[in-house]
């Protein structure tokens, strides 16, 4: 009774132990500011921002769209998906220190004024298609420092559970439950090439152009060879006849009917002799033409037999790959890479958590989330030392982002002393030297 607020607590199991609370000199989240060295050597906020129109009519601005927008990216990155927790984290000495600007001196946007750059500036029309070109450009940015020889599209959707009366959401039978159902785009390096937030009942394939075709207009240039997958939702004929004009090669998976299964009848009998404990595989490639098809195209067929399973499991393809069967598999079945990603924006990022009312805002926060989804894969691909460059993005949020240090304030230094437990100084020193070498080689073009 009648201590101070600012006295230290005590436990009772040890008396010894005293705790203190020093907010604003204190951060769990240092691991930013090596996400914010690659940002500021790639330009990729700076740029981003300069295209976003201002739609605030008030004189007593705050914060620049910059600040504001880089709040946005590294919250989500720190594993901050709510405005809400902006309360705290506008007192963050990293977090003002990674936004920049008036925050740095003082404090970063409140909770607000995020809400309300979220979901009033970013969602109009302008700012929204925007946001939708973003991962696009900083993808070629970061191309810019590793070697593209294959292009390799995977494009699969996904779910965001939706609670409430919120806009756009609707049953979804496949998943069983009420939901948006974006639509991913994602490259072989793992970077989210576009993204679509969609009504929770549209099919899997709905809306393809507007994910796909810009992609394609900005690697058209490219004379590499490129190549896209996709499940059986992707297998429809205005999609395998823009692949194939613009010169790409698929392979994609068919639902099974009668005519398939009749072409590899002599594979659906049980292979003579005593079971094997391995599965026993098979491969078949044949001339197929459905009948919304302009023509026939080659459709690889794989049968398992496993032991203990009265039928064989089937699997079929559409392809124009001129591979062995056995290869184009081999190349589909990588597809499931993608799904991978997609789970990984689930845990790293919280992409699934879209809680406003209307739909706009709710797209709006998903390309938010995008984009700290690509920054983060892009510290990984360009960064990383080989030693650590297979961690996953909640193992770099866990380990890295998530680094606790003391900061000490001097005249004309900012001291970040930062605990070495998970990330060693050799570590920390190995990933900005590498962000270093980046920013040499953008400013020698």
């Amino acid at each position: 009774m009648g201590d101070s607020q600012n006295d230290p607590l005590r436990v009772d199991f040890d008396r010894q132990i005293r705790l203190e609370f020093h907010g604003s000199t204190v951060t769990s989240d240092a691991g930013l500011l090596a996400y914010r060295e690659l940002d500021d050597a790639l330009g990729l906020t700076t740029t981003a921002a300069s295209g976003l129109h201002d739609t605030r009519t008030g004189q007593n601005t705050q914060h620049s769209l910059l600040a504001l927008l880089r709040q946005s990216i590294y919250s989500r990155l720190a594993g901050y998906e709510d405005v809400n927790d902006a309360e705290r984290l506008c007192h963050d000495p990293a977090m003002r220190i990674v936004v920049g600007g008036r925050a740095k001196n003082q404090t970063a946007a409140s909770a607000s004024e995020m809400a309300r750059f979220e979901t009033e500036t970013l969602s109009g029309k302008e700012n929204l298609k925007h946001l939708m070109d973003l991962s696009g450009q900083w993808i070629d940015q970061a191309h810019q420092h590793r070697k593209l020889t294959k292009l390799i599209l995977d494009m699969d959707s996904s779910v965001s559970e939706t609670y409430g009366h919120q806009e756009g959401t609707a049953y979804n039978g496949h998943f069983g439950c009420t939901c948006y159902h974006p639509l991913f785009l994602f490259n072989q390096f793992g970077d989210l090439e576009r993204v679509l937030l969609r009504r929770g009942n549209r099919g899997s394939a709905k809306y393809w152009r507007r994910v796909l075709l810009p992609v394609i207009e900005r690697y058209r240039s490219l004379t590499i060879p490129k190549f896209f997958r996709g499940d059986a939702a992707f297998a429809g004929p205005k999609l395998l006849r823009w692949l194939e004009q613009e010169g790409f090669r698929y392979a994609i998976r068919i639902k099974a009917n009668a005519v398939l299964e009749r072409k590899i009848a002599h594979l659906l009998r049980r292979p003579v002799g005593r079971p094997s404990h391995k599965p026993k595989v098979f491969y078949h490639s044949f001339r197929y033409q459905a009948g919304s098809w302009e023509c026939a195209r080659r459709v690889v067929a794989k049968v398992e037999w496993h032991a203990g399973e009265l039928f064989p499991r089937v699997g079929f393809l559409v392809t124009n790959l001129k591979w062995r069967a056995k290869k184009v598999v081999r190349f589909y079945n990588r597809r499931g890479t993608a799904e991978q990603w997609i789970k990984e924006g689930k845990n790293a990022v919280k992409w699934t958590k879209l809680s406003c009312r209307r739909f706009k805002d709710n797209a709006a926060r998903l390309h938010l989330f995008a984009l700290a989804y690509n920054l983060a894969n892009c510290l990984r691909q360009l960064a990383l030392p080989r030693s650590i460059r297979c961690w996953t993005l909640t193992t770099l949020r866990e380990k890295l982002v998530k680094i606790g240090a003391k900061v000490v304030t001097h005249a004309r230094y900012v001291v970040f002393q930062l605990a070495e437990v998970a990330v060693p100084r050799q570590l920390f020193a190995a990933i900005v030297e590498r962000i270093g070498r980046l920013r040499l080689a953008c400013a020698s073009g």
